[in-house]
């Protein structure tokens, strides 16, 4: 009897001490390792964007920017570091705003530590202003892919500043159309074209650039097609190592101030390879450009490729090492034209080379016009102070429509110099017509031969 009651007291004393063992042990924090795990790190901050002054284009004003930051969302990533526009909540139904899904995209694949791109699928998107913005991750900026077709929106009071796409601050950056070329229609005839400023002036009080590239550097475009933009369809600013190719751009003959492609304070510039169809300048090379090449460049409709127009603004920079070449112009109103506005703001535009061009009924093949002033309220008796010289034409043949296929225009206080015409052979296509005046100079010019040509 002794025995059973000892029994018992034991085990119950060995359940009691049990119970006490699991009411006071700690809860497991370490279990299965020796030492506790130190606490993840936080990841590190990206640094924060430096302050970049903003160029902007030479007849431009300077513009404010619009606020468009959002958080970038959680959306599944491919293994070769795809970001595609659909997964951040951008939908191809064309009538759906999908600008915060293309920014949230960028800046997931801006902050990506290995090579990326944004992808932009089949289908027709709806974006209204928005802003690529770099630095990126290691200075290495994602690449942009587009095999949809992207619409703006049509008002112009949705745009603050002075562009619908921007790249800035960038280094390295691809934009790349799909097989049948990427599409973006700026959609400028159902509002913009109609403003009263354009209408009565040739100049919109308010231009929208298509595409704006800004402080970018070693960037690569192509096979992408630009439409009815409400300015500017391909701008370049304060950028450098750019090559332009297998682009088409597109825009009606009346449309105004629809430039194809506009270069300033820019340099390393190579375009070819392209078709521009626009209302304005094909190609326009603006202040501050150096070593821009135009090449295998079919332009028209159109007014032509052209160097300016300069001396405008203040404090402008030179214009130095154009070269031109290989290009058909067809059916536009001037062929290659150097302009600059009348009055007292200095620079110079020199080592300029137009060769092996072909002119297709071509209104004024050759143009210096150092009397532009597109409002015709200039004051017309200052003469422009923008110092024109070294310029080669050489090897231009086809057929012009005007009594002049040379104007030269030049300034009385700032004359044209060293202009060397060689192999120039135009026809005029008015049949039996006489062939004096083909040639019309005002002002000062030092320095002009003609070798070998017919005109």
């Amino acid at each position: 009897m002794m025995a059973f009651s000892l029994r018992n007291i034991v085990a119950f004393l060995a359940l009691f001490h049990a119970s006490i063992v699991v009411a006071t042990l700690p809860s497991c924090q370490t279990c299965g390792s020796p030492e506790p795990s130190p606490p993840a790190p936080e990841p590190e901050a990206f640094p924060p964007e430096p302050e970049v002054p903003e160029p902007y284009p030479s007849e431009l004003a300077p513009y404010p920017e619009p606020d468009q930051s959002p958080e970038p969302s959680e959306a599944p990533i491919d293994d070769d570091g795809v970001f595609d526009v659909t997964n951040y909540g951008a939908v191809a139904d064309g009538g759906t705003e999908c600008s915060s899904a293309f920014s949230a995209a960028w800046h997931a694949a801006c902050d990506y530590p290995w090579n990326s791109t944004i992808y932009i699928p089949e289908g027709t998107f709806l974006v209204g202003p928005i802003s690529f913005r770099g630095p990126c991750y290691n200075d290495r900026s994602p690449n942009v892919e587009i095999r949809g077709t992207l619409f703006a929106l049509s008002s112009l009071s949705s745009f603050k500043s002075s562009y619908w796409i921007s790249f800035k601050n960038l280094q390295g950056l691809t934009l790349i159309g799909g097989p049948e070329y990427g599409k973006l229609d700026g959609q400028g005839a159902v509002e913009a074209w109609k403003e009263p400023s354009c209408e009565k002036s040739a100049r919109c009080k308010k231009l929208i650039t298509s595409i704006d590239f800004i402080n970018v550097s070693h960037a690569t475009i192509s096979n992408i097609t630009l439409s009815n933009s409400k300015g500017f369809h391909l701008g370049l600013h304060g950028s450098k190592n750019i090559k332009i190719y297998n682009v088409k751009i597109i825009a009606p003959e009346d449309s105004p101030n629809t430039d194809g492609i506009h270069v300033s304070n820019s340099s390393n510039i190579s375009i070819f390879s392209s078709t521009i169809g626009v209302g304005d300048d094909c190609v326009s090379i603006g202040p501050g450009s150096k070593n821009v090449s135009v090449s295998n460049i079919r332009c028209g409709p159109g007014h032509g490729i052209s160097v300016g127009s300069l001396g405008k603004y203040k404090n402008e920079k030179d214009v130095v090492g154009i070269n031109v070449r290989n290009c058909t112009i067809n059916g536009t109103e001037n062929g290659i034209r150097m302009k600059t506005w009348p009055g007292d703001r200095p620079s110079n535009a020199y080592n300029m080379t137009f060769e092996d061009i072909v002119m297709v009924n071509v209104s004024n093949p050759i143009i210096i016009d150092q009397e532009y002033c597109p409002s015709h309220k200039c004051k017309s008796n200052e003469p422009s102070m923008v110092k024109l010289k070294d310029i080669f034409i050489k090897n231009i043949n086809g057929t012009y429509s005007t009594k002049s296929a040379v104007i030269f225009l030049c300034s009385s206080e700032a004359p044209c110099e060293n202009v060397q015409l060689v192999n120039i052979n135009l026809n005029y296509l008015v049949p039996n017509s006489p062939r004096q005046g083909r040639l019309n100079i005002k002002g000062f010019l030092n320095g002009l031969q003609v070798i070998n040509s017919r005109f």
